[in-house]
């Protein structure tokens, strides 16, 4: 038999709830970016990408490949649109980030059902809050991830890529 839940815990369901619709559309617009911007790396460079366009979406999902592959995919597009200029610094801070997000965050948010979350959110909000601030970090630092490969195509291309 469960208790009526406080009104803190029917907030943390709608955040919830509003946070994975917006991880959503963000996800969906990342993926139409980077398969635009390896589209681009492929025109500026004449060669064709590491990774087939079926590992550009399930290279995310799959577990263990997807701890190196989306990073590689993003690497492969700045290289080939700007051959022999260092990878963003940027980029290796989003991935770190990302990485240390993703796995403090599946031991604590699919490991539990929902009730025990919330006792976990009580008795243990550090870890949560540490989970979330990575995620957040590698959320910033995507941005300017996405601006260091937008920019080397557009310089590359003399302005005339796919936006």
């Amino acid at each position: 038999m469960h208790r009526p839940l406080t009104s803190l815990e029917d907030s943390y369901h709608l955040v919830s709830a509003v946070g994975g619709g917006a991880t959503l559309v963000c996800a969906i617009v990342f993926l139409l970016w980077l398969g635009k911007v390896r589209d681009n790396a492929r025109s500026l460079s004449g060669r064709k990408p590491r990774y087939s366009d079926f590992w550009l979406y399930a290279g995310w999902l799959i577990p263990i490949v997807n701890l190196w592959i989306p990073r590689g995919i993003v690497a492969d597009a700045h290289q080939d649109s700007a051959p022999g200029e260092r990878l963003p610094r940027s980029l290796n801070v989003w991935w770190g980030l990302w990485l240390i997000g993703l796995l403090s965050g599946v031991g604590l948010m699919y490991g539990d059902d929902t009730d025990q979350l919330i006792v976990r959110a009580y008795t243990d909000l550090w870890m949560l809050l540490a989970s979330d601030t990575a995620v957040i970090g590698a959320a910033v630092a995507g941005i300017f991830v996405v601006r260091a490969v937008s920019a080397v195509q557009l310089t590359g291309a003399g302005g005339v890529v796919q936006k």
